[in-house]
């Protein structure tokens, strides 16, 4: 089940590179798709590309507190 606010997306993925994602996603206690999602931001990040992480459309109850 996809986390609510984040797009769901189908990979089609080469075994030999899912199995290094697994190990290094283990390696760094998190999940595959959490290792992926780093990896991504990071070569973005290392292309100078900067992405806004703010909550869109939600957040939590103290954050729209403070925004009122």
């Amino acid at each position: 089940m996809a986390s609510p606010g984040k797009k769901a997306f189908p990979l089609r993925i080469d075994p030999a590179l899912w199995e290094e994602l697994q190990r290094l996603a283990a390696r760094d206690l998190r999940s595959v798709n959490a290792e992926i999602e780093f990896l991504l931001r990071e070569g973005l990040a290392r292309r100078g590309v900067k992405i806004d992480t703010t909550p869109r459309g939600g957040g939590t109850n103290e954050e729209q507190e403070r925004e009122s």
